[in-house]
């Protein structure tokens, strides 16, 4: 039996609800608000660093979201989400590298200091400072504490858009060889990965990051129409949870053109 512990705003946990779909699973959904419940000290027994989505398969978790994906091809493969040839295998770690170790924390960054900013401004400074500190992860907490308190100003901001387009470049890369998918011909874990990032930016009006990458804009319009892409994150998204998304004020575009100019 597969349970998954998720938020459906997670970048993280959409990559692995693609994954589940593309190969036909199902599992049993635990809904997290990540309004602190991460750090229940039951879930943190499963996830000791506090952060979704964790898959639990026959009582045993399996954490880290690009760990789940090959954990999912390695005991459901078929069909098979992994290219065949070493190459392209090899595509797909990477691109789940550089988000992890770049990416991911870039995606936090621009969203905490645009659609999540202001509902942590309506709370006191000691509130925010409290609810932020939480976290096991003292950098993820200093990156937020910046990004809170500056907004698109903070001193990270400019490094993560670029980091945004190390990403875009890298996918241009990829989909000029011809390649339908970022790792061959076939749909596969490093598109289930890539996907929740570039829809995070469309969310955050900075879909004009990739107006010179008219390969990635291409590759994106058909990804937010495969099936599984709609039924695990458009189809599953509230009211809630699109409501960060639909007034963003001021709008961030203007401010990340302006950081693109002087980078």
């Amino acid at each position: 039996m597969l349970e998954l512990y998720h938020s459906i705003n997670s970048v993280c946990a959409q990559k692995v609800r693609i994954a589940l779909h593309e190969k036909g699973l199902t599992a049993k959904d635990h809904i997290m608000t990540l309004r602190g419940d991460q750090f229940d000290p039951a879930y943190l027994k499963l996830n000791p660093g506090g952060v979704v989505p964790t898959l639990m398969h026959g009582g045993v978790p399996i954490i880290e979201s690009a760990l789940i994906l090959y954990y999912l091809d390695d005991a459901f493969p078929e069909p098979p989400l992994m290219p065949k040839a070493p190459s392209q295998r090899h595509r797909v770690r990477l691109y789940n590298k550089l988000i992890d170790e770049y990416v991911h924390n870039s995606c936090m960054i621009l969203t905490f200091a645009t659609a999540f900013r202001p509902a942590f401004l309506k709370m006191t400074r000691e509130a925010w400072q409290a609810e932020i500190s939480k976290s096991p992860l003292k950098r993820r907490a200093e990156y937020k504490r910046s990004v809170i308190e500056h907004g698109l100003d903070s001193e990270f901001v400019t490094e993560a858009i670029a980091l945004h387009g190390k990403l875009l470049s890298w996918m241009t890369d990829s989909l000029q060889q011809g390649w339908p998918y970022l790792a061959g011909e076939t749909f596969s874990n490093a598109d289930c990965a890539v996907i929740p990032y570039i829809l995070r930016l469309e969310l955050l009006k900075l879909g004009g990051l990739w107006d010179r990458h008219p390969t990635v804009a291409a590759w994106w319009e058909r990804m937010r129409e495969r099936p599984s892409v709609k039924a695990t994150i458009f189809d599953r998204m509230s009211e809630t949870d699109w409501a960060p998304f639909k007034n963003l004020a001021p709008d961030p575009w203007p401010k990340v053109q302006t950081l693109l100019k002087a980078a």
